[in-house]
């Protein structure tokens, strides 16, 4: 259901991946190095705790089960690949080749739900890839290979997290904010004793990491992923997946200005794409219906 202003509900959704674009910039140069399991355990697990704490509402019976599944798609899993992707790739390039999820929440909803593909969906989808693949003219950037299979393995859990969390929606009497935090938490558990007995923790810790992770866990977790899942609530799951491709303009700009990445004529034509690819992807509002008044005559009837 999408209300009387999907447009605007859009809008607000896109904020979410606007914020997820800016995470490539702040893992590299406020986060410890080489540590994504770390980044997705600080940024997830405070935050959901806070929202449990806050909220004081614990899943139970099935929803026991599906937060441990959405936890680990939405969140544990998906932060993880995205964060060893932005370790290994230049910002902007990571953000593009995770922009191939709409095409999986396509099928995935069709498989799912029934949802039907409508042509204008096809052709977002095209011009989306076309933009991405626009946006990756850089010149001498090499690939990593393991940085593009955590890229395509994020797009993969994003896609499937949106499509079950669509599917399965949210439990009767149970808020937003709660709905998020049993995710956050979920996914957070889930990194938790993979981060302790790989990684570990780090010798030192500075301020600046400090205030990278303080941001992940306030606009990057707790205030992205409750914009998130109120879209998906209200749109369709392959309009919200095609918001995602927001997130590759804002980490392609974002390196542009920060990192001195280059920027080209034909990335910037990619990004007008993307754009366009997103607006098509978005549900209109219904038109007004038409209610019949009958005519009342100038005279008025005749009487015997």
């Amino acid at each position: 259901m999408t209300g009387d202003r999907p447009l605007l509900t859009s809008a607000v959704t896109a904020l979410a991946p606007a914020i997820w674009g800016s995470t490539y910039l702040v893992t590299t140069q406020w986060l410890p190095p080489d540590r994504p399991l770390l980044a997705t355990t600080v940024r997830t697990l405070p935050a959901g705790l806070i929202l449990l704490a806050f909220a004081r509402v614990l899943p139970t019976g099935m929803w026991l089960w599906r937060s441990l599944a959405l936890g680990t798609l939405n969140i544990g899993a998906f932060n993880f690949l995205m964060f060893a992707a932005a370790y290994r790739l230049p910002g902007g390039t990571a953000a593009m080749i995770m922009a191939v999820q709409p095409m999986l929440v396509l099928l995935l909803a069709a498989l799912l739900m029934g949802d039907t593909i409508r042509p204008a969906q096809v052709a977002a989808c095209a011009l989306g890839a076309v933009g991405v693949v626009l946006l990756l003219f850089k010149g001498t950037v090499a690939l990593d290979a393991v940085g593009v299979a955590a890229a395509l393995g994020a797009a993969a859990c994003l896609a499937f997290g949106i499509t079950l969390t669509k599917f399965w929606g949210r439990p009767d009497g149970v808020g937003l904010l709660p709905f998020t935090g049993w995710q956050l938490a979920a996914g957070g558990l889930v990194s938790l004793p993979f981060t302790l007995s790989v990684e570990g923790l780090p010798a030192t810790v500075t301020g600046t990491n400090i205030i990278g992770f303080a941001y992940l866990m306030s606009l990057g977790a707790v205030v992205s992923y409750a914009i998130w899942f109120r879209g998906i609530e209200r749109l369709p799951a392959p309009a919200v997946s095609f918001l995602a491709l927001g997130s590759p303009i804002v980490a392609t700009v974002l390196g542009y200005l920060f990192r001195d990445e280059t920027l080209s004529i034909p990335q910037l034509f990619g990004i007008l794409v993307i754009i366009s690819a997103v607006l098509l992807a978005q549900p209109r509002p219904a038109p007004p219906r038409s209610v019949h008044v009958p005519r009342t005559p100038v005279f008025g009837r005749r009487t015997m």
